[in-house]
């Protein structure tokens, strides 16, 4: 189960269990060190700006093929993709805004990444 995370001055998500997912989220991300913020924060720059060009290396890196289970992180990873692809705007921006409670130098670097994707298609 995931710690309570004080989602509680952000705006509600229109559902309960889009709520817990939140919570989840940043309870991950909580744990989270450096090279695993690091990696989330590609992902995330990845969701929020999609139909951007994306180098082929960047892509062909997640098609590695594993004779290994995947580690606790990567289906951390996984199961946020998933919640994030059917969130709302304002859910999105929701889990956003408790990174910046958490992490205000981890969503400064999100801002300026997304920022740097402009004009490229």
């Amino acid at each position: 189960m995931c710690e309570a995370a004080s989602l509680d001055t952000l705006p509600a998500p229109s559902s309960y269990v889009t709520w817990q997912e939140l919570r989840c989220v940043a309870h991950w991300f909580a744990g989270w060190g450096p090279a695993q913020r690091d990696v989330f924060l590609g992902q995330l720059v990845k969701r929020v700006v999609p139909g951007k060009v994306w180098s082929l290396l960047d892509d062909l890196g997640g098609l590695a093929l594993a004779d290994h289970l995947p580690s606790l992180f990567q289906c951390q990873l996984r199961l946020w993709a998933r919640w994030f692809d059917s969130w709302t705007e304002e859910e999105r921006n929701a889990l956003v805004a408790r990174l910046e409670e958490m992490d205000p130098a981890f969503v400064a670097r999100f801002y300026r990444e997304v920022a740097s994707t402009a004009g490229v298609d």
